[in-house]
Formats: C-alpha cells, sequence, structure tokens
C-alpha cells in the first residue's frame, strides 16, 4: 500500500510548488499590463494545470456555466473547490479576511480577483454585499459557498442566505453547483480531498496527493432568479437545487 506513497507525492509536491510559483510571477509582472479579460483566461488556464500537477481529472456535466452577471452559489467539500471552479470558468469568490494575509496564497488570491470579508463584522458583511452587487450589476461572475464551512460530502449543510442579499440588489441570477469528488476505479465518492473536523489541512493535501484516480465532478443548473422570494426562502431553494445535482 506504500509502496510508491512517497515517489507520487514528491514527484507532485514539487510539480505545485513550480506552478505556485509560476502563477505568482505571471500575476506580480503580467497582470499590470492585461485586460480582465486576459487576466481571467490566465486564472482558469492556470488553474486547471494546476489540478493536473495534483492529480485531478476535471469533469464537467449539466448546464453550462453562466456568463455574468450571476452568482455562482456551490457545496463546499475540499481546499481544492476553488481551484476546481476556476478551472471550469472564471470567477470571483467571496472569501474571509484571514486568507489575504496568507503568504503567497493571498497574493495570488488577491491577483485572481477575490472579494474578502470579516466574517464576525455586520459592517463588513453590509459593505461587501453592496461590492457584490456593484459587480454584479458591472456584469460579473461572483462565487460563495454558502454552507460557510467545508462539509463531508455527504450531505449538504443549511445556506447562509446574507450573500444573496447581493443578487437580489442587482437583479442577478443566481447559478447553483454540485461539487464531488469521485474515484474513477469505483464511481464512489473519494474522501481524499476532504477537509473537515479533525483534518489538517497538510494531512488533506497529502492523502489528495497520494491518491490515483480521483475525479473533480462540476455539475450545474440553469441559473435561478429570486422571482420576489426573499433570501432565506431564495436561499433555501438554491440548497435544494445543489442537493438534486448531487443525487443524480
Amino acid at each position: 500500500m506504500r509502496q510508491g506513497w512517497h515517489p507520487r507525492v514528491a514527484a507532485r509536491a514539487a510539480l505545485i510548488l513550480l506552478h505556485l510559483l509560476r502563477g505568482f510571477w505571471i500575476i506580480r509582472m503580467h497582470f499590470p499590463r492585461l485586460q480582465p479579460q486576459e487576466q481571467q483566461r490566465h486564472v482558469q488556464r492556470w488553474a486547471a494545470q494546476m489540478l493536473r500537477a495534483i492529480g485531478i481529472e476535471l469533469v464537467r456535466e449539466g448546464h453550462p456555466l453562466a456568463d455574468g452577471p450571476v452568482l455562482m452559489v456551490a457545496n463546499h467539500v475540499s481546499w481544492l473547490d476553488i481551484l476546481v471552479l476556476h478551472a471550469s470558468g472564471y470567477c470571483r469568490f467571496i472569501s474571509k479576511a484571514d486568507v489575504r494575509r496568507w503568504p503567497l496564497i493571498g497574493f495570488m488570491a488577491h491577483g485572481a480577483g477575490t472579494l474578502f470579508i470579516e466574517r464576525e463584522s455586520h459592517r463588513d458583511a453590509h459593505r461587501v454585499v453592496h461590492h457584490m452587487a456593484e459587480r454584479l450589476q458591472a456584469g460579473d461572475v461572483l462565487a460563495v459557498f454558502p454552507e460557510g464551512t467545508t462539509g463531508d460530502g455527504l450531505e449538504i449543510k443549511p445556506f447562509h442566505a446574507n450573500l444573496l442579499q447581493a443578487a437580489i440588489l442587482a437583479n442577478a441570477p443566481a447559478q447553483p453547483v454540485a461539487l464531488q469528488f469521485i474515484d474513477s476505479a469505483t464511481g464512489q465518492i473519494s474522501h481524499a480531498p476532504r477537509f473537515i473536523d479533525d483534518d489538517t489541512l497538510l494531512g488533506s493535501v497529502l492523502r489528495t496527493l497520494a491518491a490515483r484516480g480521483v475525479q473533480a465532478h462540476v455539475r450545474s443548473a440553469p441559473p435561478d432568479h429570486h422571482r420576489g422570494r426573499d433570501r432565506r426562502q431564495w436561499a433555501q431553494a438554491l440548497r435544494e437545487q445543489v442537493r438534486s445535482l448531487r443525487e443524480r
């Protein structure tokens, strides 16, 4: 079981580090000269290449991901989810402010267009909702994980509704997206990328790098307008759509 484990992990880790440094270089040296559309293409291509370096196969299913303005809402399984969605189609994520201060990762997340929020601050949440609404009105694709934390990949936690207010203010649709990691050999859910409870980030990363045949399935439904529903009603309806997508 353990034979070949360390060489595979080491080889993938080396590729990941090189690709991280390449991404850092592109954002620092080239992004200031690029138009937004060119930056977005770089982000999507970089994310797809990073998934391949990690050993993850991307599988897209369902309705095509919409162009903006749209708020993409997805279940949250792993630290890989952001890469998976970026590789599927460019979007701007809403992330906790702590990530902005992470070495290298924070710089790259900011360069990729992430909007940061202080989760404990109601005033900051209000600011971000209005900023999100402005970006939606400008035609952006935004992405959120309404569960607020990662789950086990089997059940979907209740959706928090606060950030959906931005789509209501902007009169923009939300697109339900279901994420699953599948073992290609068995067709069953792969727990290698899981990141919950007592899992450490390092442990989850090493487990993922050691795994074989992991597929990231991205299944999406058509965009859904709020149609007069308040944000809580809409959040519940979107959660049901994501759950239905996962069961197909």
